[in-house]
């Protein structure tokens, strides 16, 4: 295979807007306003962490910002080697003028973090980012009372997340925060649905587009076993009671005709010790048998799915393949490399209708990591659809292209319904 091909069709596909799926994004302050907001996040944290740096040193509050980040660069020499420190470097270079080839190490640290902060200090950053970027919007990941105000939801695509009514719903703060944002109370199974109904009202009429949720490796939804489920809702971790808001949360999804984000497999605080946001891991006994149920018994929603592990991507596929309301959804997290995202994109451009396959998505919680996390999965989708496609099949550059469009920015403006 021609190395020339893969960078003529990289080229085509790197003019290609973006519509990205799923953020951590504040929409009120979007942009990084320094260095440290970059380094902050928990990829560079968590591998300098594993690298040796002790969490009290890491996280130290006494800090200032810049010193903080100075901490961090000083020990990002062991991570020179990761597709992070890549993400890292990409920034820098497109951003603030780092030289290519070369590192962000303490010589040169003073420079780099003075130049963005300059360049994160004007008015229209936000928008430079954007338009560099190529982003035509982004999806958010909204907390189930966010009033969804003071943001332009056109492009800041509202999302409910629902983690929080799922497995906290037995915590007094998260039913008073349901009652604030709704004017009713959760006594009965009758008022939580109600109230529930009235956020999914909300959020429609701000623009919402999709549900959401990630979930533990062991959650199996079904319908409540009984009828009196809510009664139990006080009982800490009550997977009845888990079940039954889920199942509800469904039927609210098939009712408003929302798609139903979900993100599966992922076991929290397996390393306590860890960084913040660095404890949680995989668990590869998962299986998306657990969700049969649940994928036959709303045919009418749509539900793009997530797996933390690369190693449950065949299954996966094989549900798309089968279920029309199933939809590979990103490389999420752990299976986020390259190299997993290769086999496992691969196998998806093999076995998946071209229409039920949303390409990537962020998961990012500042703009600037747009530009070097899509640039990542840009460069091995060039490479698969030239090996795979053009050399393979005989496919012309231009319907290889267009395959890449889907991916990007079509299939996700279908699903979610934002055209």
């Amino acid at each position: 295979m021609s190395e020339s091909l893969v960078t003529q069709l990289l080229e085509e596909i790197d003019k290609l807007p973006i519509v990205d799926a799923h953020s951590h994004i504040n929409p009120h302050s979007a942009a990084s306003t320094t260095l440290t907001d970059l380094l902050g996040y928990h990829y560079f944290t968590e591998l300098v962490h594993s690298a040796g740096v002790p969490r009290a040193t890491i996280e130290n509050e006494s800090l200032s910002a810049r010193e903080k980040c100075e901490l961090l660069v000083e020990h990002l020499a062991p991570l020179f080697n990761t597709v992070q420190y890549s993400w890292l470097l990409h920034i820098c270079q497109a951003f603030f003028d780092l030289p290519i080839g070369e590192d962000l190490t303490p010589a040169n640290f003073a420079t780099v973090y003075d130049t963005a902060k300059s360049r994160m200090g004007q008015p229209d950053w936000e928008q430079q980012v954007i338009r560099r970027s190529n982003l035509e919007s982004v999806f958010l990941t909204n907390d189930f009372d966010d009033p969804l105000t003071g943001f332009d939801t056109q492009f800041y695509v509202p999302c409910l997340r629902t983690d929080d009514l799922v497995f906290k719903l037995d915590q007094p703060r998260t039913r008073d925060r349901l009652a604030a944002a709704t004017g009713i109370e959760p006594t009965s199974h009758e008022s939580l649905r109600e109230a529930i109904g009235k956020l999914f009202e909300h959020f429609k009429s701000h623009g919402a587009r999709a549900c959401a949720i990630s979930l533990p490796p062991e959650f199996a939804p079904a319908p409540p076993a009984s009828s009196n489920w809510f009664d139990r809702v006080r009982e800490v971790g009550n997977p009845e009671v888990s079940a039954g808001v889920f199942w509800m949360l469904a039927e609210f999804c098939r009712d408003y005709r929302l798609p139903f984000d979900l993100m599966i497999g992922v076991n929290r605080q397996v390393y306590p010790a860890g960084v913040f946001q660095g404890q949680d891991l995989f668990d590869s006994r998962v299986s998306l048998i657990q969700y049969r149920e649940l994928f036959n018994a709303f045919p009418e929603v749509t539900f793009p799915v997530s797996v933390l592990a690369s190693v449950t991507n065949q299954e996966l596929v094989s549900y798309a393949w089968i279920f029309p309301n199933v939809v590979t959804n990103g490389h999420w997290w752990y299976s986020n490399t390259p190299t997993f995202i290769e086999r496992d994109l691969m196998a998806r451009l093999e076995a998946v209708p071209a229409t039920k396959q949303i390409g990537y998505y962020s998961d990012m919680y500042k703009l600037e990591f747009a530009m070097p996390k899509f640039g990542m999965y840009k460069r091995v989708l060039a490479r698969v659809l030239a090996e795979c496609f053009v050399v393979g099949r005989g496919w012309s550059e231009q319907r290889a292209v267009e395959l890449a469009a889907l991916l990007l920015k079509g299939n996700v403006e279908d699903i979610f319904a934002i055209k």
